[in-house]
């Protein structure tokens, strides 16, 4: 008996692993030696590639494709309909099956809706990809990237919110009261 569930609609091919706690829903389709770790909600019409790795409470919205190449940390939230690529330069007549570039969304990442992920760049730890926004650099942790190619706009604290420094580069999470320092353009928790 299997410690996670499965919607009758959906296919799980043979060799996959599926942590305890996660829900697969309708009509996906999880390819062999995929990885899905404890506690993911999978949504309804997602595809995961054979080789793709999950971390622990991935949460991934409606009509998304993992495709190989893919690896995401725990805690990632992946929005409704935003896209992965996996290959730089596809041709239909080319077979570049060989030439997958490796995309990491490291822990605690957002990714809004209809955003795109343009393959071979990271997503820095608590990023937040904001909706339609398309990917094709790697992002720092803590960034908040917007628009068409994205582009850095703010920072964000791991609850979700805009970061505001102070002369002292000091910032305060409003709903976590957690605090950041903002140094060398980089972010940290303290």
């Amino acid at each position: 008996m299997n410690d996670f569930f499965t919607h009758e609609s959906s296919f799980i091919d043979p060799g996959c692993q599926i942590g305890s706690g996660s829900k697969i829903w309708h009509f996906c389709h999880i390819m062999k030696n995929a990885v899905i770790g404890q506690n993911c909600n999978i949504g309804q019409n997602v595809f995961i590639a054979s080789g793709v790795i999950l971390g622990n409470n991935v949460k991934i919205q409606n009509n998304v494709s993992v495709y190989a190449g893919v690896v995401c940390e725990d805690d990632v939230f992946l929005g409704p309909s935003m896209v992965f690529t996996n290959v730089i330069n596809p041709r239909s007549a080319v077979n570049r099956s060989g030439e997958y570039a490796k995309t990491i969304v490291k822990k605690g990442a957002t990714i809004g809706a209809n955003a795109t992920i343009v393959c071979g760049h990271s997503i820095g730890r608590f990023a937040f990809v904001g909706a339609g926004a398309v990917v094709t650099k790697d992002i720092p942790d803590y960034a908040l990237v917007l628009g068409n190619p994205a582009h850095q706009v703010a920072w964000m604290s791991e609850y979700g919110h805009r970061l505001q420094f102070d002369a002292e580069n000091m910032a305060t999470c409003p709903e976590s009261g957690e605090k950041y320092q903002l140094k060398n353009n980089e972010v940290v928790k303290l």
